[in-house]
């Protein structure tokens, strides 16, 4: 039996989850749980604030990809796979010439997907912070809200700023987290 591989299968953007019950479904139906054993949405937890509350959501990391771990070696696997209803096929491989394998994705690129691998923090620093000294913001939530300041200082490790707040004629320095505030246009 050949080994197991992570494949990124192309699926209809915005039908990520319904493509992933059909093929858990089908890997249901057709016994295939040894030869794909995982099927995965990569996504990550997103905090906003709506109406004063703090809410979580999932946010796909790439819309219109489902990650499979599977075993490619049975032709019907990958034939399974390709006609579930919303998906379109797998990434790097040609749709009209079937006699070539889908490419798998590199260990490396499963690692930082999957979150497993410590580089995730030089990851982030290389996105840099959402939030610039000088830049105005308006606070959206806490004591502070509906008043407008001017960033000071940037914490991002913890996801803070120290923002000059002018309340009532006075520039008042106030430390407010990330969800706390949103750039004034």
């Amino acid at each position: 039996m050949a080994e197991l591989k992570w494949y990124m299968v192309r699926a209809v953007s915005g039908q990520e989850r319904k493509a992933k019950e059909y093929l858990d479904n089908e890997i249901e139906r057709e016994n295939f749980q040894e030869a794909i054993p995982q099927v995965l949405i990569p996504s990550e937890k997103v905090y906003e604030m709506r109406n004063g509350k703090k809410r979580s959501r999932d946010k796909n990391l790439f819309p219109g990809y489902v990650m499979v771990q599977a075993d490619l070696s049975n032709g019907e696997v990958v034939h399974t796979i390709k006609n579930i209803p919303g998906i379109i096929g797998f990434l790097g491989h040609t749709a009209g010439n079937a006699s070539t394998p889908p490419v798998p994705l590199r260990q490396s690129e499963v690692d930082r997907i999957l979150g497993r691998v410590e580089e995730i923090d030089d990851y982030e620093e290389q996105l840099g912070s959402p939030f610039i000294v000088g830049e105005t913001i308006k606070v959206m939530d806490g004591p502070f809200s509906g008043f407008s300041g001017t960033i000071e200082e940037v914490f991002e490790e913890r996801r803070k700023l120290n923002v000059m707040v002018k309340i009532f004629g006075r520039n008042t320095p106030v430390e407010l987290s990330y969800m706390q505030v949103e750039k004034e246009d």
